[in-house]
C-alpha cells in the first residue's frame, strides 16, 4: 500500500504489521477476510482465465505481503513485478517467494484457486509457477508521477491493484492522481485491473485503525474516465448481511473492474 506525502509520522511504515494483516487471509478465521477473498479470487480467475487478459508483463501495485491477487494472473503473464510502499511488506512477500522460515502459509488459498481452475491437486506446481513468474519486488508510491522510480521498467500489458488505492489515497484528488500515475506504467491499449471496496472509511490491522477513502461506483467511473481509461467490465457485490456487524472494516460492497488505457 502507498501513502500520501506528509510531514506527520508515516503510519504505514511505522504501524502496519504484515503478519497481523495476513490474518485476514487465513481461510475460515475472518468473516470479512473470507468475504473479500472469495469475491476477489473468483473475479480475478474470470479476468485471467484462458481467453482473458494475457501478455508479457504485469505490474502489481500495492501487493502488500500478499500473493492471492497473482494466483490467476501468473498463468496468463510471462513476468510479474510485485510492488509495495512499505519495507516490511516487501520483506514479508520476499519471505514467501524465497521459501524462508516463518513465511505465511498460502496453500489453502492456492488450493481454492486451483479448484476454480479445475484441478485442486496442482497447488504445489502453481506456487512454484508464481515464484518463477514474480521477477522483482520493488518499492512503489502511487502519489509519484513515476510510481516506481528510480526503477525503470518496460511498459506493462497489465497493471493490477487490489485493496490498495482506497487505503493509499485519502482524498478524491489523490485517487484521481494515482490513476493517472498508474496509466503511465501501461502500454497503449494495456489494461488496468482494480479490486477494492465501496464506502470503506477504515480497516483494522489488529488494534490499529487505518483510514480509507470511501469510494462510490460513480466516483470510480468518473476518475477512470478522467485518467484516460475505458471500463470494459465492472463486477460488484453488496456486503453480506452476516458480516455487517464485524468491527474490522465498514465497507458496503466490493468491486473488480477491468479498464483499457485509451489513446
Amino acid at each position: 500500500m502507498a501513502l500520501q506525502e506528509s510531514t506527520a509520522p508515516d503510519p504505514y511504515q511505522t504501524y502496519f504489521e504484515p503478519t497481523v494483516y495476513l490474518n485476514y487471509f487465513k481461510m475460515g478465521q475472518s468473516p470479512v477476510g473470507d468475504e473479500c477473498l472469495y469475491f476477489l479470487l473468483k473475479h480475478y480467475h474470470a479476468v485471467f482465465k484462458s481467453g482473458g487478459l494475457k501478455g508479457k508483463l504485469l505490474i502489481d501495485i500495492g501487493s502488500g505481503p500478499s500473493i492471492y491477487q497473482l494466483l490467476s494472473a501468473c498463468e496468463a503473464f510471462e513476468e510479474i513485478v510485485a510492488t509495495d510502499y512499505t519495507d516490511k511488506n516487501r520483506l514479508e512477500l520476499e519471505k514467501w517467494l524465497k521459501k524462508m522460515p516463518g513465511a505465511f502459509d498460502w496453500s489453502p488459498v492456492v488450493k481454492y484457486v486451483c479448484e476454480l481452475e479445475g484441478d485442486r491437486d496442482k497447488w504445489a506446481a502453481k506456487e512454484e509457477r508464481l515464484r518463477r513468474t514474480v521477477r522483482q519486488v520493488l518499492k512503489c508510491d502511487v502519489h509519484k508521477e513515476q510510481p516506481l522510480e528510480p526503477a525503470v521498467l518496460p511498459l506493462a500489458d497489465c497493471v493490477l491493484s487490489s485493496l490498495c488505492l482506497e487505503a493509499a489515497c485519502l482524498t478524491e484528488e489523490a485517487f484521481r492522481g494515482a490513476l493517472r500515475h498508474l496509466r503511465t506504467l501501461l502500454r497503449p491499449g494495456g489494461h488496468l485491473v482494480l479490486g477494492g471496496g465501496f464506502d470503506s472509511s477504515f480497516f483494522m490491522v489488529g488494534d490499529r485503525k487505518f483510514p480509507c477513502l470511501p469510494l462510490k461506483e460513480k466516483s470510480v467511473r468518473e476518475a477512470l474516465q478522467e485518467a484516460g481509461f475505458v471500463i470494459e467490465k465492472l463486477e460488484t457485490k453488496a456486503r453480506a448481511a452476516e458480516t455487517l456487524s464485524d468491527p474490522d472494516a465498514d465497507y458496503t460492497g466490493m468491486f473488480v473492474l477491468v479498464a483499457k488505457r485509451s489513446d
